[in-house]
């Protein structure tokens, strides 16, 4: 990795994304991007099919409902009965996309996920909604910070955590065409678009949206955009260079991208709206202690449940601001070891 001068550097302009420090971002809930990509998903494939448990507005599959009426169908609350029914329509050749909030649908399904969709490798999508402390004020109940946890830990599951929601859409696309199960995890609240139509999408490929070769930081879901931020103000008030890398498939990991960062900078911070016992960052430490042990901040939830509040202050309450992205660097920064004398 190069190390970068600024934020919107070489790398970042190759990567097609926005200039997150000049003009005011979009803000753009993440679900949004879900609904656009299942309804072009929709359109060209009539084997895409939504389910959903009586969320159709919240999870943005209204749209889907309204533009492919004979493709969706409306189940009520019964997120164990979607993924069955999901698992039997996929046997015969359908591509379901089911959805619900992700605390009900992976959360209260999960059996069902595990047997009926991995167990047996069928063809069947979840799309888990507002995920995260950010959903607000629904509370602890309706939070889901467990999520990445349960769903990596089922053999032959596919776990994507976009960035923003242009990468969304991008991957609702994707897993649509991809051969089997899979979790995709979004949320409610509006949060900044920092990539572009044209910023490159590949399942299981990780991106590097800065250069740096102090720390890498190593993030997905929104907080991309904090780690972004963060970066930039070490390196104008500490002059520590991150490197940034959008981790968004949780699996299967880029190995090789985690090793590089590693390598280059030689101390890590994970970053993840989730909590950080065996989360993606779990699995990031678990990659690099079998093959680059170096130093490693983990940012997420501090094994405790979420609370009603505004998105904006859990984020904050919980450790995972900008500021906390902050010493976190400050920290591995510290407990890197000093490169060999020869």
């Amino acid at each position: 990795m190069a190390s970068g001068t600024n934020v919107f550097d070489d790398a970042a302009r190759a990567m097609h994304l926005v200039d997150y420090l000049g003009a005011e971002l979009k803000q753009i809930p993440t679900r949004n991007g879900f609904g656009e990509g299942v309804i072009e998903a929709g359109s060209r494939d009539r084997n895409v099919l939504g389910i959903c448990a009586d969320l159709s507005e919240s999870t943005r599959f209204e749209g889907f409902k309204k533009a492919h009426p004979g493709q969706y169908v409306e189940l009520g609350v019964s997120e164990q009965m979607l993924v069955a029914m999901a698992g039997g329509l996929a046997a015969v050749g359908k591509i379901p996309w089911i959805a619900s909030y992700a605390m009900f649908n992976p959360g209260r399904s999960w059996e069902q996920v595990r047997t009926i969709m991995a167990l047996n490798e069928t063809n069947v999508k979840i799309a888990g909604a507002h995920a995260g402390v950010s959903v607000g004020p629904d509370g602890a109940t309706h939070q889901a910070i467990e999520d990445i946890a349960i769903m990596r830990v089922i053999p032959h599951m596919t776990v994507v955590v976009p960035c923003d929601a242009v990468q969304t859409k991008k991957a609702t696309l994707a897993l649509s065409a991809a051969w089997g199960p899979a979790y995709l995890r979004f949320g409610r609240e509006k949060s900044a678009v920092v990539t572009t139509g044209e910023t490159p999408f590949e399942i299981g490929k990780a991106q590097t949206f800065r250069e740096g070769r102090d720390v890498a930081i190593v993030a997905c879901g929104i907080l991309v955009y904090n780690a972004l931020l963060a970066a930039d103000r070490l390196a104008r008030e500490a002059g520590i260079e991150c490197a940034v890398v959008n981790n968004h498939t949780v699996k299967p990991m880029d190995e090789a991208a985690i090793v590089d960062a590693a390598r280059a900078c030689g101390a890590i911070v994970t970053v993840e709206e989730h909590q950080k016992h065996a989360g993606m960052g779990s699995r990031v430490a678990e990659i690099l202690a079998q093959r680059l042990p170096v130093p490693i901040e983990m940012v997420g939830v501090d094994d405790t449940f979420g609370q009603s509040g505004d998105p904006a202050e859990l984020i904050e309450f919980y450790g995972m601001g900008v500021a906390s992205i902050e010493a976190a660097v400050r920290r591995a920064h510290r407990r890197k070891k000093p490169p060999l004398r020869l």
